[in-house]
């Protein structure tokens, strides 16, 4: 199985190839393509990274199986870059896409020697002062609703999910959220830019079901404003939106 990841979901542009067996991560061949952290143009980027990483693995688009792509939450604009690539690419060629979120792909990005027995929360820039949340066990499965609680009241809601124990961090916000956590008696943050990577998104798009919707993940509405009069009408995004210190849930996203 061939198993094309792309990622434009935060601040990173990645593209990915998965060669190997669904479910066997042993002898797989990942090819990874990444662009340095930019603000913007991953638009441009984006669509040449996917093509010199399937080149480097000796494949096409015609020779592809499934599409795995980051969802969110993050950047507005720039999850919906991939996300129209993986679409475009799909429809082109009859593929499935599979909607990995920005918290899965992180928190299976994080070594295994790193959160051995630990509970990992992973924190994503969300262009705001209160980021976007998630909290796993040492097994990787979620505990509680992902979130967005203003920076005062994300102690006492992770106490609420996890009063004490070891914890890791992981996420581009990780070292801004450090210090608030800095009463807590075992926390580490994880080595890493705290980026998606492709390379993870294919390999759990891998073994993920097909068929389910890909939609983007939003934990608030976006920054953006649509005119009211003119232009083609869109279709609002679904929105899980967070209040300071609540719990969320994702509208549609696939993970």
């Amino acid at each position: 199985m061939k198993v094309l990841g792309l990622d434009t979901a935060t601040s990173g542009c990645s593209a990915a190839v998965w060669d190997g067996t669904a479910g066997q991560d042993d002898g797989a061949r990942v090819t990874v393509r990444r662009s340095p952290p930019m603000a913007r143009g991953q638009a441009e980027v984006l669509v040449p990274l996917a093509q010199e990483v399937l080149a480097d693995a000796g494949a096409g688009f015609a020779d592809l199986d499934r599409i795995a792509v980051t969802v969110g939450p993050g950047a507005f604009t720039g999850l919906r870059i991939a996300l129209a690539a993986a679409r475009g690419i799909a429809v082109a060629r009859d593929l499935p896409v599979i909607g990995i979120t920005s918290f899965d792909a992180i928190a299976h990005g994080v070594p295994v020697a790193e959160r051995a027995g630990r509970f990992l929360l992973v924190a994503v820039d969300s262009r705001r002062a209160e980021p976007f949340l998630q909290l796993y066990d040492a097994a990787l499965a979620p505990v509680g609703d992902p979130a967005m609680p203003d920076p005062a009241a994300i102690p006492g809601w992770l106490d609420g999910l996890y009063p004490s124990g070891p914890l890791l961090l992981a996420g581009d916000a990780a070292a801004v959220l450090a210090p608030l956590l800095a009463g807590r008696g075992d926390l580490a943050l994880a080595s890493g830019d705290g980026l998606p990577d492709a390379a993870v998104v294919a390999a759990l798009g891998a073994v993920r079901p097909t068929g389910l919707p890909v939609d983007p993940f939003y934990l608030r509405p976006p920054d953006v404003t649509l005119p009211k009069t003119g232009g083609p009408k869109t279709a609002e995004p679904k929105t899980a939106a967070a209040k300071p210190g609540s719990k969320a849930v994702p509208g549609g996203a696939a993970a």
